[in-house]
């Protein structure tokens, strides 16, 4: 439509204004005018039809509001990085007008999913290609018969993964084909991500604003927008994991008694100057260095220059060859991916042989127990020039420890519980990439780059009298010093029980102090420990927890909060077996029961596991 006087309430400069004006509009922009106008329609009418000739009515009629339409906005988390990218999407959906409700899908009433119109869903894969624990209920309602058809619904996955693990964004690969399935329609394709995802998931967030802008209304007012704007982002820190905090080590200790077989670091570390915030549950990233020795016998071998200039990145920044390898790209874990990349160079033919089909396993096996040394030995990859062999590895991801400390007891501080990894295999010695580095190269004084992951999955109830118990063997029980320092510093009245196991009494009993003091100050109600090697029979904390059955299913009668942190593998296992033969013994349930009964715990964020 092109305005003249004859076909419009405008006079012939207005109307000029007008057609000069709108075929440059984006959608976007078309939308929030719409929504803008209309608000103005009822709050500020005299203000804007200055001109009698030019009624606001009319103006806000040039653009015809579309109804509006909610997205809903689920996130399934294990450590909080779906978390952290749902809520800047949320934010940037409000910015752009759009009615949003953001949640996390154990807090989401599935029921309600037949009522939703556009659903954007954020979902990590934990473990060997399982649900994060608040994503289990939703995950299983969406694959259980009472799953409703989905017609009117428009959807995205955005998959959050690691590619050596063989069932990469598995959880988001499922949602996406169930979706599909029950006959929703994509509003824009699922894109799965490795451990580096900050590109990719941006990507994906700005094609989802695309697509989504031209089907929703703008927001009531402009002021409504900046006020959702300023709630999201007041009081926030520059620094995050993009962009990491140079932080002092004021503190590194060996937590171990002499003659122990193992060492665990604990680190005080300074955040003076950073403004970062953090509670009990939440961890510290770190980004750790490469071992100088396999960065200095990867470029040995590989014939290269350590001086030479490569980029680090799509934005063409370079750095020195050895600073490279030591500080931006992995080199200690191989997957699928950086294998078939390397396999298309000319010097990959029996690279390609390894992946040809059915020998899944044997591929499966070689990326698990080598590393990059060892791939470019075992296919005499030397002489693949540097810049070009470094253009596929991947960034090195920041590792993550469950913060030891209260931020009331220790302002300006956060402290962690790190176990030092070492062991031989093949003829050489391995080392844990950060835990050596702390144990071996960082120094009071030294600065490391840091950033607060925070994790609303396990997290102190918000009753202060509630009981917890706390199961954390090892340098599990890093998070539950947290805890207890807050609950000391808070003065919570609730009791604590503390599961505790290690190999010895004498030498690995990781701040036994500190536990003693908490029991005669009564800040730690019970403490049950089991060190596996001083008897002939090894115990383990969940032995612990079926000896005392009886008075633990009490606790959970009383409405105890129940936490587990440690080896996701075999000891969240166990821990979980346990606590199911508890409520079949104790509360005479059947196993499918018991099964029911643990889901209800974790809705009702009475069961939390940080596990790895």
């Amino acid at each position: 439509m092109e305005f003249q006087v004859f076909n419009s309430p405008f006079n012939e400069e207005q109307a000029e204004l007008l057609n000069r004006l709108l075929p440059s509009l984006t959608e976007s922009q078309r939308i929030w005018l719409s929504g803008y106008l209309a608000a103005s329609s009822q709050t500020a009418a005299a203000a804007v039809a200055a001109p009698a000739a030019v009624p606001t009515a009319a103006l806000a009629a040039i653009a015809e509001p579309v109804a509006a339409r909610e997205v809903t906005v689920l996130f399934g988390s294990q450590t909080g990085n779906c978390n952290g990218l749902a809520k800047k999407l949320s934010k940037k959906l409000e910015e752009q007008g759009l009615t949003v409700s953001l949640s996390s899908m154990a807090d989401f009433k599935p029921n309600n999913l037949k009522k939703v119109q556009d659903l954007l869903l954020l979902v990590s894969t934990h473990g060997e290609g399982d649900p994060p624990d608040n994503a289990i209920s939703f995950y299983e309602f969406l694959h259980s018969k009472r799953a409703p058809q989905l017609e009117d619904l428009r959807f995205s996955v955005l998959a959050l993964g690691d590619t050596s693990y063989e069932f990469f964004c598995q959880t988001g690969k499922d949602l996406d084909a169930r979706l599909e399935e029950l006959g929703g329609k994509r509003i824009i394709p699922r894109v799965d991500c490795d451990v580096d995802f900050d590109e990719p998931a941006a990507e994906w967030i700005s094609n989802v604003l695309g697509s989504l802008s031209t089907a929703s209304a703008a927001p009531a007012s402009a002021a409504n927008g900046a006020a959702a704007v300023v709630s999201v982002t007041e009081s926030e820190s520059e620094y995050s994991r993009t962009n990491p905090f140079q932080a002092e080590v004021l503190e590194n200790l060996n937590l171990n008694g002499r003659g122990s077989d193992r060492e665990t670091r604990h680190l005080e570390i300074s955040l003076e100057g950073s403004n970062l915030q953090y509670e009990p549950g939440d961890s510290l990233g770190i980004y750790p260095e490469n071992h100088p020795r396999l960065v200095d016998e990867l470029i040995g071998f590989m014939g290269w220059n350590a001086d030479e200039s490569v980029a680090i990145n799509k934005s063409g920044e370079t750095r020195s060859l050895r600073e490279a390898l030591l500080r931006h790209f992995e080199i200690t874990v191989l997957t699928k991916p950086l294998f078939e990349q390397l396999a298309n160079l000319p010097s990959g033919s029996v690279m390609r042989e390894l992946l040809a089909a059915g020998r899944e396993q044997e591929l499966r096996a070689y990326l698990n127990d080598k590393d990059l040394l060892d791939l470019v030995q075992d296919y005499s990859l030397a002489g693949v020039p540097a810049g070009e062999f470094v253009s596929h590895l991947r960034k090195i991801p920041g590792r993550l420890y469950s913060i030891a400390s209260s931020p009331k007891a220790f302002p300006d501080e956060v402290h962690v519980t790190v176990r030092t990894v070492r062991y031989e295999a093949q003829g050489r010695d391995r080392y844990g990439v950060c835990s050596v580095q702390l144990a071996e190269r960082v120094q009071p004084g030294d600065t490391l780059p840091v950033y607060i992951q925070h994790n609303s999955n396990f997290k102190l109830p918000e009753n202060p009298a509630a009981p917890i118990i706390m199961i954390g063997p090892g340098t599990g029980v890093a998070p539950f010093r947290a805890f207890l320092g807050e609950r000391e510093e808070t003065g919570a009245e609730g009791e604590s029980w503390l599961f505790y196991g290690d190999q010895h009494f004498s030498t690995d009993f990781l701040y036994q102090i500190e536990w003693q003091r908490w029991l005669k100050d009564g800040v730690l109600t019970r403490l049950d420990v089991a060190f596996s090697r001083d008897t002939d029979k090894k115990v383990y904390v969940q032995h612990r927890m079926l000896e005392k059955s009886r008075e633990f299913y009490e606790w959970l009668q009383k409405g105890a909060c129940v936490y587990v942190c440690g080896d996701e593998k075999k000891m969240a296992h166990d821990v979980h077996a346990a606590l199911a033969t508890i409520l079949e013994q104790e509360g005479g349930m059947s196993p499918e029961e018991a099964s029911d009964y643990l889901i209800q715990l974790q809705q009702q964020k009475r069961y939390q596991r940080d596990v790895y």
